[in-house]
């Protein structure tokens, strides 16, 4: 028998055990990566998504027909109402840009705006640099990469005013007619013309002539006929003349109308014109009395210029006829050119009496572009008895998969916390070879791992204790009795207190150089390392005791021997480890081999291996013999056994060169070490 401390355990060198060990490797290497690949219809996450997939299928095809069954009149119809709130919202923010030089202010109209519509409705600069926002969120979702419009009264989107205008459409020249800038009116002239608009629907009323009184967007009053007949106001006692006639700040407006025309003439070397009130050119315009089918209240009435008309402020008052100053040449290029020049003016006019252009956006409140819609009871009802439904069926698959996969966790879970609270560990049952199942064997197994973990740190504390105490009492013992005279301080006396000292220093190195490797520290000095050759130092500095033990101590193989890189000094201490184990486990007439040679696997390793005809290790023992501070026999000191850390630093060891430590044994005929070693060649680094 032999322990797992300072020296291996006794090994044979015969080939079956080694081969039979190899075997034994290969076959666990294949059983765990069995057991790694689980298949997925017997696993915990294959049961779960199972479910889950039941469980999602039955939703989508339930939410699908319900969806399609339920939504496809209610989009159309919602679409077609979006558009017309659209246009509203559309129209209405571009009334206020018509009427004010600025955004500020607008934020009251957009909040109102979106009350109304149940919609979201944003504005902001073209750089996109917020004017008014109607979200209520602390924070705002982003809006999308696409305006709903651009709101300029100098540019105006003809399709959505034209739903904003219930049908009417708006000018030619895209500038909104609400758009006046220095053609609107004084409170004062606005008043008189009232009066005198008042007065002049009295006249037509006794006259038998139905009319009222509209007020444009500058404030100028005109009057309406009502009926198909507007031309009959014109045989009448009652002149409209009056209303026609400009005020003064109009006239003023008109002037710089016309200048700002002719500039633009003058670029092309075109002839400039004198503009009528209605902005028409040439011979001044009649005016004619729109019917109440006509233009809605607000808007002026169809002024007719002569030769060629072009989009005016609608209310813009018809001033007396006066012939132009210059009349240009009549052809069709110069009437184009003519109406692109006044179209030029008029938006370079109210510039600064409209607000600049801003990007609409109209969404829900959640950012999306598009509104919900409201369903009606009976599809409300369908779709909630349906999510009704897929609630439930999740709800109960949910609970009985969650039942059985929370049940054994609490057994775990329990137990762990006995464990923590200083319990005696225990096992948890283990339901099946699901992940679950996996976790309880391994709870099991770090469970009674822990135990033994507990009882072997018990024993080396009563080991170290008494194998320090050993040498300690001595030392003092001996040191007493020569105080008192008892002992002679000879050489023979100093040799064994030399002894005891360094049995002591042996303990505390072994210990260093566990703590060492443990906190990553240990320091090696690799250099090239010519594995035979190390064998032999080894085999001569241990050769004394061997003969001593009467076993043969040997070294085999052809030299050279295969090279590696390695600490020299380091390497030597654990195969001397290994060597002095495996003489003090063999038997008197044994035999100890040493031998170096290269993986025949193809990977460059070499192999060491430490070989006796001791007398083995139990097959229970062997998974233990590098623990530390575990021993075969526990009866057995450090003088007999050792103290347990020599196969554990022997591992250590290994691992920090990068290798590993393997070890086979049968029974009564003796036991192998192999250390398996990155190789090199003897010539490299």
């Amino acid at each position: 028998m032999r322990d797992g401390d300072d020296g291996t355990v006794g090994l044979g060198t015969g080939g079956d055990g080694k081969s039979a060990g190899r075997r034994g490797r290969r076959d666990g290497r294949r059983e765990r990566a069995g057991r790694a690949r689980l298949p997925l219809r017997r696993s915990l996450l294959g049961r779960l998504l199972a479910v889950s997939a039941l469980v999602a299928a039955c939703s989508v095809a339930a939410t699908a027909w319900i969806a399609v069954q339920t939504t496809s009149g209610a989009i159309k119809q919602e679409q077609g109402q979006n558009l017309t709130a659209d246009a509203r919202i559309y129209d209405t923010l571009l009334d206020y840009a018509a009427r004010n030089p600025t955004w500020d202010g607008v934020g009251a109209t957009v909040r109102e705006l979106a009350r109304e519509s149940g919609r979201r409705v944003a504005l902001t600069t073209q750089g996109r640099q917020p004017l008014a926002d109607s979200a209520t969120a602390a924070t705002a979702p982003a809006l999308g990469p696409q305006a709903s419009a651009v709101v300029d009264p100098l540019s105006v989107d003809t399709v959505l005013a034209a739903r904003g205008t219930d049908g009417q459409g708006t000018a030619a020249d895209r500038i909104d007619p609400r758009a006046v800038g220095p053609f609107r009116l004084s409170a004062a002239d606005s008043k008189a013309l009232r009066r005198t608009a008042d007065s002049k629907v009295e006249c037509l009323n006794q006259a038998g002539i139905a009319s009222d009184v509209v007020v444009g967007p500058s404030g100028r009053p005109r009057v309406q006929i009502v009926g198909n007949d507007p031309e009959r106001a014109l045989g009448t006692r009652c002149d409209l003349a009056a209303l026609d006639t400009p005020t003064p700040s109009e006239r003023k407006a008109l002037d710089a109308l016309t200048e700002l025309a002719d500039a633009c003439l003058k670029r092309q070397g075109r002839e400039g014109v004198r503009l009528n009130s209605d902005l028409s050119w040439g011979d001044p315009a009649r005016v004619s009395l729109a019917p109440e089918s006509g233009p809605r209240p607000g808007e002026p009435g169809p002024l007719v210029p002569e030769p060629a008309p072009v989009p005016t402020p609608r209310d813009a008052p018809a001033e007396d006829a006066e012939p132009s100053v210059v009349t240009p040449e009549r052809t069709g290029e110069n009437d184009r050119a003519i109406a692109s020049c006044v179209g030029t003016a008029r938006s370079e006019q109210l510039s600064s009496y409209v607000a600049s252009p801003a990007l609409l956006f109209i969404g829900d409140e959640g950012g999306a572009t598009l509104p919900g819609f409201d369903l009606s009871p009976a599809n409300t009802a369908r779709i909630a008895g349906a999510a009704a439904l897929v609630l439930a069926l999740t709800v109960g698959a949910s609970v009985f998969a969650g039942a059985r996969l929370v049940r054994p966790l609490h057994a775990l879970t329990g137990a762990a916390q006995r464990m923590r609270d200083g319990e005696q560990p225990e096992s948890v049952p283990v339901s099946g070879d699901d992940e679950v199942g996996r976790l309880a064997a391994a709870f099991n197994d770090m469970s009674a791992h822990r135990a033994r973990l507990e009882e072997q740190r018990k024993a080396m504390v009563s080991d170290v204790a008494h194998e320090l105490r050993t040498p300690l009492s001595n030392i003092r013992g001996w040191l007493e009795a020569a105080q008192d005279g008892l002992a002679d301080p000879d050489p023979a006396f100093v040799s064994s207190l030399l002894e005891e000292a360094v049995l002591l220093q042996h303990i505390i190195d072994d210990l260093q150089d566990l703590a060492a490797a443990d906190a990553g520290v240990l320091r090696l000095h690799p250099e090239p390392v010519e594995a035979r050759e190390l064998l032999s130092q080894v085999a001569a500095a241990h050769q004394a005791r061997a003969e001593n033990a009467g076993v043969t101590l040997a070294v085999t193989g052809t030299a050279p021997g295969p090279a590696l890189r390695a600490d020299p000094v380091r390497l030597r201490q654990v195969v001397g480890n290994l060597v002095s184990n495996a003489v003090r486990h063999t038997p008197e007439g044994g035999r100890v081999t040493l031998r170096a040679y290269a993986s025949d696997e193809g990977d460059g390793a070499v192999l060491v291996e430490v070989a006796d005809t001791g007398s083995g290790i139990p097959s229970e023992d062997l998974p233990h013999v590098f623990d530390r501070f575990w021993r075969a026999e526990k009866s057995r000191s450090r003088r007999t056994g050792g103290s347990g850390l020599g196969l554990a630093i022997v591992r250590k060891l290994v691992e920090a060169h990068g290798g590993t430590v393997d070890a086979t044994s049968v029974e009564g005929k003796g036991s192998t070490f192999v250390l398996r070693l990155p190789g090199t060649t003897p010539s490299g680094p």
